[in-house]
């Protein structure tokens, strides 16, 4: 285990019948909010009409900022700041998934910054304030409600880029995993290989090569996700699966299991962010096809963990190392693709002949990141693996 400082600010209310608690919740911060929301599934449901009430009943004046895409852009948040700025708002109530959460950030950040937004995430400037952020979680997966983590999409140079600041942790997220039985299919699904993703980022590049707590937790937990994920696919309703799932897809992301794994890297998001900028594709989709081609990359080069990911998550024990590594990656595709993510770059419509592009684009994340060893050659040839 590596030294370690653990803290996570954000409070977090959880189960049935919470989102009236916004309403208080949100009173300690102030009487004006930005409301920031998605397209129109909140209004869809009728999630809208109910927050608009409660913050109407206590005296919360309202502006809204609606439209946030499924990869939020940078030019939409840098409208949300500048009516942030103008209408002079106090904090920021989020209604929605991970990308409304995370334009939610970007535009607190930039509400209290003096610099450009986008040279926050290019690393050019620093976050030294911030409007207080609020969510009401709909779709769990990305952890964003309990992290102080974000990403966004350049919408004029095509980039992907995401950090993660301590500034940035929602002061209060309401979750509530009844909003959450209206999810399609297809974004359980991609909701489903987030968390995944998130959980075995750090277990396959972690730097200490012996951290058996944190092993089991990541462990468990994704065979605990990919189970709720089967109930919820089977019956929508199902409260118990609709509950589980949320919870372990907040723990994917919240400090918990990477507390003493070392600093670590976390190259399928670094290989799944072009797609989503350059094809507008879901990250959920871009990390079913980037996950399983990079641990083929890492099983590969040597890496241990792949194995034991086998045999822990799909009982693989029969073999040489690379055997089973194989067998595990191939278990985690079958399941990608039962549950209707994609698992190839065909299957997402990307051709064969895109990928010099698109590794030029994630060469440039990877310099950002601090990734060098990921030469443009290197990410071409994992991108192939993924055909």
């Amino acid at each position: 285990m590596q030294n370690f400082t653990f803290h996570n600010p954000t409070k977090i209310i959880f189960g049935k019948d919470t989102i009236p608690q916004i309403g208080p919740e949100a009173k300690a911060y102030g009487k004006k909010c930005l409301l920031v929301y998605g397209v129109a599934s909140i209004k869809k449901s009728g999630l809208y009409d109910t927050v608009k009430g409660i913050l109407k009943k206590e005296k919360i004046s309202v502006v809204e900022h609606g439209g946030v895409k499924s990869n939020p852009l940078l030019s939409h948040a840098r409208k949300g700041v500048e009516i942030a700025k103008k209408e002079k708002v106090e904090f920021i109530l989020a209604v929605g998934g991970g990308s409304v959460i995370d334009e939610s950030k970007a535009i607190a950040a930039g509400a209290k910054g003096k610099g450009k937004l986008w040279e926050f995430f290019t690393g050019e400037a620093k976050i030294q304030d911030a409007l207080p952020v609020l969510t009401i979680l709909t779709i769990p997966a990305t952890g964003s409600e309990m992290n102080g983590g974000m990403v966004i999409t350049n919408d004029e140079t095509k980039q992907k880029y995401g950090f993660i600041d301590p500034h940035m942790s929602p002061k209060v997220s309401i979750m509530d995993p009844v909003v959450t039985m209206t999810i399609s299919p297809s974004y359980t699904a991609y909701s489903a290989v987030d968390s995944i993703s998130h959980l075995v980022e750090g277990y396959f590049t972690a730097p200490d090569p012996w951290v058996p707590a944190q092993d089991k937790f990541v462990e468990g937990l994704v065979k605990t996700i990919m189970e709720s994920t089967e109930r919820a696919l089977a019956k929508p309703d199902d409260y118990q699966a609709r509950a589980t799932f949320m919870w372990c897809a907040t723990l994917a992301w919240n400090g918990v299991c990477s507390a003493g794994i070392g600093a670590f890297p976390v190259p399928a998001h670094m290989l799944a962010h072009p797609l989503g900028a350059l094809y507008d594709l879901a990250h959920g989709a871009s990390l079913s096809i980037t996950q399983p081609a990079w641990m083929t990359y890492a099983l590969e080069k040597g890496n241990v963990k792949v194995p034991q990911f086998a045999r822990e998550v799909f009982g693989v024990r029969m073999g040489s190392a690379s055997r089973r590594g194989r067998k595990g990656i191939e278990g985690l595709k079958k399941w990608f693709d039962g549950i209707g993510s994609p698992t190839t770059l065909a299957k997402a419509n990307i051709p064969e002949s895109d990928i010099p592009a698109v590794a030029d684009n994630a060469r440039d994340l990877a310099h950002n990141w601090a990734l060098e060893e990921y030469t443009k050659e290197v990410i071409a040839g994992i991108y192939r693996l993924a055909l």
